[in-house]
């Protein structure tokens, strides 16, 4: 009977993950703090275990191959997989409870992270494992008890339930506002406009709906990150529309004004995702607070609209 192969390290598998994820070394070596040169040498490590070529070069940076990306895809499920079991074995046997969860990265940094102690309070063995997550996965493979999704009623062997529809706003700098005059909705169309480059098309629809004649409402500029399109509105650089959760703060200081509520047209809502077939308690109490949260807020919230609607 022929002996298997030995594996690779974690450090090599850690390295060519990283580069996976990246497409880049440097950011890959960035995460894991080591040198470029050490990264580079672990992937040329896998590389001549696999017998192929797992990136290929493009410029400053790289991509993965064919190769490279059917094991990069198979790798990250079995490194979530392996994490995963280390984690349950270190909560058994500290007797701690562990709540996996994944939320979009703006969602988790601004309106729940700064909620989850409430949740927490009166649950001292329980610790949270979170990821940052953008668009549907295999909710059972990765291991992860609760997703937070943006979007349609759509995942693949998931259980959603709705948490909220989402709540745009047409925001300025009150200094901004003061210059411009700007009081009505139709005001917002005399100043710049900063756009999502994920949403291009909201100003465009926004101006469709109000019914005003003129040149096309996609001049100005782009940003890919809600924090840059907020500093930018704050600045006085333009007129932004963004979900109020994301401007409880601003609004609450003052530091950016609502001009407008703004409908959303695609009518996308937040869910909350469940592996289909999978109950756990905690999952279920994680599930019931974030919607009690939001009914709170509905029912409290400050007299500039300012956070999420109930989906019901």
């Amino acid at each position: 009977m022929t002996a298997p192969s030995p594996l690779p390290s974690l450090a090599v598998l850690r390295c060519f993950e990283a580069a996976a994820k990246y497409q880049s070394f440097t950011a890959a070596a960035e995460e894991l703090n080591l040198t470029q040169g050490a990264v580079s040498r672990h992937v040329k490590e896998l590389e001549g275990r696999v017998g192929a070529a797992l990136f290929r070069r493009e410029g400053r940076g790289v991509r993965l191959t064919d190769a490279g990306r059917d094991l990069a895809g198979n790798l990250n499920l079995d490194l979530e997989r392996l994490r995963r079991t280390i984690d349950n074995a270190v909560a058994a046997g500290s007797a701690r409870e562990l709540l996996t969860i994944a939320v979009l990265p703006t969602f988790g940094a601004r309106w729940l992270l700064p909620r989850i102690s409430d949740f927490k309070a009166g649950r001292d063995d329980l610790e949270f494992v979170v990821h940052s997550r953008s668009a549907p996965f295999d909710l059972v493979e990765s291991g992860i008890d609760l997703a937070i999704h943006f979007g349609a009623d759509d995942w693949p062997d998931a259980q959603l339930t709705p948490l909220c529809e989402e709540e745009l706003l047409a925001v300025v700098s009150p200094d901004l506002a003061k210059r411009a005059g700007l009081k009505h909705p139709a005001d917002l169309f005399k100043v710049p406009k900063l756009h999502l480059a994920s949403r291009p098309m909201l100003w465009e629809t926004f101006r469709q709906s109000l019914g005003i004649d003129g040149p096309t409402a996609r001049k100005g500029s782009y940003f890919d990150q809600f924090s840059l399109i907020i500093a930018a509105a704050i600045a006085g650089l333009g007129a932004a529309i963004l979900p109020a959760y994301l401007l409880e703060e601003e609004l609450a200081s003052g530091s950016l004004v609502e001009i407008a509520q703004v409908p959303d047209v695609l009518g996308r809502s937040y869910y909350i995702a469940t592996p289909a077939g999978v109950s756990r308690p905690i999952t279920a109490q994680f599930s019931a607070w974030m919607r009690a949260q939001i009914r709170r807020r509905g029912r409290g919230q400050a007299q500039h609209g300012g956070s999420l609607k109930s989906a019901g």
